[in-house]
């Protein structure tokens, strides 16, 4: 029985994959600005693939790291993929916090 507890444990994720790299085409939003025009919805951590393999510490506790620039994650929805494109120190505060949702502005790419 502690067996099945501990794979229990074992399958609780905060993101679906950890990715290197955006597998999609290039989109051409680059400033907040560009991805303003995308209303924030609320996406699950645990849908989501992330594009970077590292995040530096220092950054993710500083007080202010998740106060500059767009208030919501960006992310990207490609052949049937949600990959987090910015905002891993959002998503990752938010699994901290033990939150499994944030809010991202998503970019449908064909």
């Amino acid at each position: 029985m502690a067996r099945q507890g501990a794979i229990g444990r074992l399958r609780i994720v905060i993101f679906k994959a950890v990715g290197e790299g955006k597998p999609y085409p290039d989109h051409g939003l680059v400033t907040t600005r560009d991805w303003a025009h995308l209303p924030p919805r609320q996406i699950r951590l645990d849908q989501l693939t992330t594009v970077r393999t590292t995040l530096d510490l220092r950054g993710l506790l500083t007080d202010d790291s998740t106060f500059y620039g767009d208030l919501f994650a960006h992310v990207v929805a490609w052949r049937g993929e949600l990959y987090l494109e910015d905002g891993l120190q959002r998503a990752l505060r938010a699994a901290l916090q033990q939150r499994t949702i944030i809010h991202a502005r998503v970019l449908e790419l064909g």
